[in-house]
C-alpha cells in the first residue's frame, strides 16, 4: 500500500509533463503562424481585462516604450512547484517578440493556477535587455504593490527591476504582490 508522500510525488510527475504540454494545447508544431496568432489574441485579452480591472492602466502600458505580456499555468504539488507559459513583447516601433517562460521553486501547497502578466518598460535599455538577453526575476523581483486610496493605476504595479514594471493577474484579479521569483524569460526561436 503506497503511502500518501509516494502518491503525490506521482501524481506531481505525472501532472507536469501535462503542464508543459498545456501551453501548446491547439498549437501545431508545424504551425508558427497559428501558435503566434493564439499568442497575439490571448495578448489582446489580456490587455482588455487589466485595462477594464485597472482604470488607467492602459495609459500607464502606453507611456513606456514597449510592455511584453505572457500567459502562464503554474502546477503546486507538496513543496515542489513550477510554471510555464509564452507571451510577446512589443515593441513602440510595432516590432513583436515572441516569447517562453518557465519557473521552479518551492511552496507549499497543492493545485493549478493561470497567471497572466504585464510588463511595461519605461526606458529602451530596459526592454532590449528582457528581450535581447533574457531575464531571470530573482528573490529581488518578489515585491508587494501598495494600495493608495486614490487608485492609481501606476501604485498596483510592480517595479521588479529598474526600469520594469509588473501587473500580475490571476483569476481573482489584479495580484497585489508578484510572485515571479525564480522565472526565466527568453526569445521562442521557434516563433521568431
Amino acid at each position: 500500500m503506497m503511502t500518501r508522500l509516494p502518491r503525490l510525488l506521482l501524481l506531481y510527475f505525472l501532472l507536469v509533463p501535462l503542464q508543459v504540454a498545456a501551453i501548446d494545447i491547439g498549437f501545431s508544431k508545424s504551425d508558427p503562424d497559428e501558435k503566434r496568432q493564439k499568442i497575439d489574441d490571448a495578448t489582446a485579452e489580456i490587455l482588455a481585462d487589466l485595462y477594464r480591472e485597472v482604470p488607467g492602466s492602459q495609459e500607464v502600458v502606453e507611456a513606456g516604450v514597449g510592455h511584453a505580456v505572457f500567459a502562464s499555468l503554474g502546477l503546486n504539488v507538496l513543496a515542489l512547484s513550477t510554471a510555464n507559459g509564452s507571451g510577446v513583447a512589443h515593441y513602440d516601433s510595432g516590432e513583436k517578440v515572441y516569447m517562453k517562460m518557465f519557473s521552479a521553486g518551492g511552496g507549499v501547497g497543492m493545485g493549478v493556477k493561470q497567471y497572466r502578466l504585464v510588463f511595461t518598460f519605461a526606458n529602451q535599455e530596459a526592454m532590449d535587455q528582457f528581450v535581447e538577453e533574457g531575464w531571470t526575476a530573482g528573490a529581488q523581483a518578489d515585491a508587494a504593490a501598495k494600495y493608495e486610496d486614490d487608485g492609481d493605476a501606476a501604485a498596483l504595479a510592480i517595479d521588479v527591476s529598474p526600469g520594469v514594471r509588473l501587473y500580475q493577474m490571476t483569476e481573482a484579479g489584479v495580484a497585489l504582490q508578484a510572485t515571479i521569483q525564480g522565472t526565466k524569460y527568453w526569445k521562442d526561436e521557434d516563433l521568431n
